[in-house]
């Protein structure tokens, strides 16, 4: 009766299996340059040089660029100083302050805006996660790059004034008060579709001299 603890008899490994393969006589001649063949192979076909930045590659469409944060059409700021992004930043590169909306200073629908935000590029992995986590859809990535690169540390820390998109044809320049008649939730549905002639009378009063009294352009209806 054969030992059941036994371990089964093992065959030897043949070594021609795994030894590389001899060569012949040509191979051995060009063994010594073999590595450079994909080298020599490249000297003769033709020259692509990316004239950057005189001529620029259009980037593909989901590419992660540059943060933006946004505005709604308005002019009010999506931010709501919540602080979502900084928190799902793997690399700790954003930095969040988060103030009150008074009636005099409305930044952003609803009870909270962004005072300070800051996000240094020194550390940003550009990994997006921060714009998955925005509630508001407040901060998007763009496909600009350019603004990535900097001779200063100092310049590679983007404030808010920095990352704020531009105001659009139509928009009233923040602080000022929310469309009559709405709330939060109608901003966060969008169907906030400009300022309203009673915004714009607001600022007018307050701040006259505000260059976008000159582009706003007031809708009869901005909310539904």
């Amino acid at each position: 009766m054969s030992d059941q603890n036994s371990k089964p008899e093992r065959r030897p490994i043949d070594p021609a299996l795994y030894s590389p393969s001899k060569k012949g006589p040509i191979g051995k001649f060009f063994a010594p340059v073999a590595g450079f063949g994909v080298t020599i192979s490249s000297m003769f076909r033709p020259v692509v040089t990316e004239e950057y930045p005189f001529k620029r590659t259009p980037t593909q469409p989901r590419f992660h660029g540059r943060h933006q944060l946004n505005r709604y059409a308005d002019g009010l700021e999506r931010c709501i100083g919540c602080e979502l992004c900084a928190w799902a930043c793997p690399a700790d590169a954003i930095y969040v302050e988060a103030g009150t909306n008074t009636p005099d200073a409305q930044y952003s629908p609803g009870e909270r805006f962004g005072v300070v935000y800051q996000i240094n590029y020194l550390r940003c992995i550009l990994c997006g996660l921060c714009i998955q986590a925005c509630p508001t859809r407040a901060l998007t990535m763009t496909n600009e790059f350019d603004d990535l690169v900097g001779e200063t540390r100092e310049s590679l820390i983007f404030d808010k004034q920095d990352l704020l998109a531009p105001m659009l044809d139509g928009m009233l320049a923040a602080p000022h008060p929310m469309v009559e008649g709405t709330d939060d939730d109608d901003y966060y549905r969008n169907e906030i579709t400009g300022p309203t002639q009673a915004q714009i009378d607001w600022v007018a009063q307050r701040r006259p001299d505000d260059p976008t009294l000159k582009t706003a352009r007031p809708v009869e209806e901005a909310a539904k």
